[in-house]
């Protein structure tokens, strides 16, 4: 599979934590084109229940973009289920999400991926559908019960690649924040053409184990993206770690850390982003997965995948 070293992740165009309007959605699309000849963005039934999909299909005819003009991957399992009141909030991720007119509800099974592959489809209004994967597949098990949801998911993969073998998708993947459902779902046969890993390995986390199963999956020709880099923006300065608020007392670990990895980038004259994304290549990554609801955040962004940091500064580190 050919990507871009940087991926657009599109969680912002279904209003995350805050309304973005339209015009910035648009121009968060245009500066996808300055990036690259023909970008790659990574979206999600479940962003906005389906309002990041919907945005990316307007966006596009906004801007006389044509279809196969980008390549769009998206995350299934989860499809629109109602209308919400005025000001009501959704039962799907309350307090992630804002401004939404819809609810959301998972469907993972054979015909639930399938519901959820066709209302994508819809939602994107005529611009194809490039990538498709099971979205958190390590939260479904988590939730279900591990062999009725197994089941669900490996009916679904079943789905995904008759979808693959009839050409209406070029390649099928997973995306999990938990590595060793990954590789769960690979021993079990499920052969995957890309993997993303949503929370290691990462400068900060990085087991023996993982980086061995990541080692296993390139040398098995799986196509590699980590959209983990920054441990959810914490390893750059921010308060959140991994999905969660940082805890300076059970993260103390972690905070010691980023003191001294932002400590020695400012010795070395480093952006601390920059760093964090070449990990990913050095493992042997093929594409990290960058977000921002930013316009101006976009081509800094795409400049991270020839961004090196020099071998004093990994020497040092």
């Amino acid at each position: 599979m050919q990507l871009t070293p940087i991926i657009f992740g599109t969680s912002c165009l279904g209003n995350l934590y805050k309304v973005v309007p339209f015009e910035t959605k648009v121009a968060i699309a245009a500066e996808w084109f300055k990036a690259f000849a023909r970008p790659v963005v990574d979206s999600a039934g479940k962003y906005g229940a389906g309002l990041s999909l919907a945005c990316i299909g307007q966006a596009l005819r906004a801007l006389g973009k044509r279809p196969g003009d980008l390549a769009i991957s998206v995350k299934l399992g989860w499809r629109r289920s109602r209308r919400l009141a005025p000001g009501e909030e959704p039962t799907f991720e309350p307090g992630a999400w804002a401004g939404l007119e819809w609810d959301a509800v998972q469907d993972i099974s054979h015909d639930g991926i399938l519901r959820c592959y066709a209302e994508a489809e819809e939602l994107l209004g005529g611009y194809p559908i490039d990538l498709v994967s099971v979205h958190d597949p390590d939260e479904y098990l988590a939730a279900k019960g591990a062999d009725a949801a197994m089941d669900d998911i490996l009916g679904a993969y079943a789905a995904l690649f008759e979808l693959k073998a009839r050409g209406a998708v070029k390649g099928v993947g997973i995306g999990a924040k938990d590595g060793r459902v990954i590789e769960r779902l690979w021993r079990a046969g499920v052969t995957f053409d890309w993997a993303m890993f949503a929370c290691a390995p990462t400068l900060l986390v990085h087991p023996p184990e993982l980086l061995d199963f990541v080692r296993e999956l390139k040398a098995a020709g799986v196509t590699l993206i980590d959209s983990a880099v920054f441990n959810g923006g914490f390893l750059t300065g921010g308060d959140m770690i991994d999905y969660r608020r940082a805890d300076p007392v059970a993260d103390a670990a972690a905070f010691a850390f980023r003191d001294r990895y932002l400590a020695l980038c400012r010795a070395h004259g480093l952006d601390p982003a920059a760093p964090a994304v070449e990990y990913a290549y050095r493992l042997g990554f093929d594409a990290v997965a960058l977000n921002t609801s930013s316009p101006r955040r976009i081509l800094q962004n795409a400049a991270y995948a020839t961004a090196r940091a020099g071998d004093a500064f990994w020497r040092a580190l």
